[in-house]
């Protein structure tokens, strides 16, 4: 980001979105390996033999590679991949704009100048009041605005964007493409945006 900079540009703050959204896994990463590493003891003292007399030790191997192939790839495709997910997103409130990223090998991003922004509001639901978090919506003027889903100390967030917009030099207006967005209908959805309202607006 520092190289993305424009001049007399500073980051006042970097975050993602609130890690409540990891509990699954996480409960998912601890519970799985106990319970494969119980089945794989199951299976080394003769349990499937047990069950079925034709299951002799030949097939000790066997079991044991299934459920460890069981075991990783429930960890890989839903713990590491939903961490994956969280990773991915990063909102970053500069004293100029406001820049959201999205990805970690194909990457996009939107960005919304500070001086365009007319008002800044906060959605909460009942569980993102519990955890402080909240969605953040950008009123620039343009139909369908900008959303940032699940922004963590959203009160404090939506301050530090306030704070920033009072700070403008005087006379910083609203240029053409302070607004950049994709028309990428899954991009949209995911950032939380209206698919049927927005726009694209380009330098």
């Amino acid at each position: 980001m520092r190289k993305e900079l424009l001049p007399g540009e500073q980051v006042i703050v970097v975050t993602r979105r609130q890690a409540r959204m990891l509990g699954g896994p996480v409960l998912v990463f601890i519970l799985v390996p106990a319970l494969a590493a119980y089945g794989c003891a199951w299976i080394v003292k003769g349990g499937p033999a047990k069950l079925l007399p034709i299951l002799d030790a030949t097939w000790t191997p066997w079991f044991l590679a299934a459920c460890i192939g069981i075991a990783a790839a429930i960890i890989v495709g839903y713990s590491l991949r939903r961490f994956l997910k969280w990773r991915a997103v990063r909102y970053i409130l500069t004293s100029r704009r406001i820049v959201a990223r999205f990805g970690m090998f194909r990457r996009r991003d939107w960005q919304v100048s500070l001086a365009a922004i007319r008002n800044v509001g906060v959605q909460q639901s009942v569980l993102q009041r519990i955890f402080r978090s909240g969605n953040i919506s950008l009123d620039t003027g343009h139909p369908g605005g900008t959303i940032m889903t699940d922004v963590p100390e959203v009160a404090k967030f939506r301050s530090f964007i306030l704070d920033a917009i009072d700070e403008l030099p005087e006379g910083e207006i609203f240029e053409a493409g302070a607004v950049e967005d994709f028309a990428d209908a899954d991009f949209l959805r995911e950032i939380g945006g209206n698919t049927r309202n927005e726009r694209r607006w380009k330098r």
